[in-house]
């Protein structure tokens, strides 16, 4: 049997600043991963489809390491809020907010996120 990837015409976009940015088709966010993605200025971002269809947006770099792994990490749930574990030192960034789970100090930025 062959499964075939969804084809959707929806594409992802995030708000940058005053103008909305296209990340890519909805068709390639695979519920309960991440993507990384390039924006115009060089940052990366780490775009999530979660189980029931949401899509957050958070900044991909670790702030504990500084290295761009979040689109890499395991994503789950606390007290009912989405979150992604960094795979490196497993510090869990809330989805929504980008507050750290671990160290209300240390937060990631959000991206505001919508298909069209």
């Amino acid at each position: 049997m062959t499964l075939a990837v969804e084809t959707t015409d929806l594409k992802v976009q995030l708000q940058l600043a005053d103008d909305w940015f296209t990340v890519c088709d909805l068709s390639m966010l695979v519920q309960g991963r991440g993507v990384a993605a390039l924006l115009p200025d060089g940052r990366q971002v780490a775009v999530f489809r979660d189980r029931s269809d949401r899509l957050y947006a958070v900044d991909n770099r670790d702030p504990f390491t500084g290295a761009a792994v979040l689109s890499r990490g395991l994503t789950g749930t606390h007290e009912g809020r989405p979150f992604v574990a960094s795979p490196l030192l497993k510090q869990r960034f809330d989805l929504a907010d980008g507050h750290c789970l671990d160290d209300e100090s240390v937060r990631v930025a959000v991206y505001e996120v919508r298909t069209r």
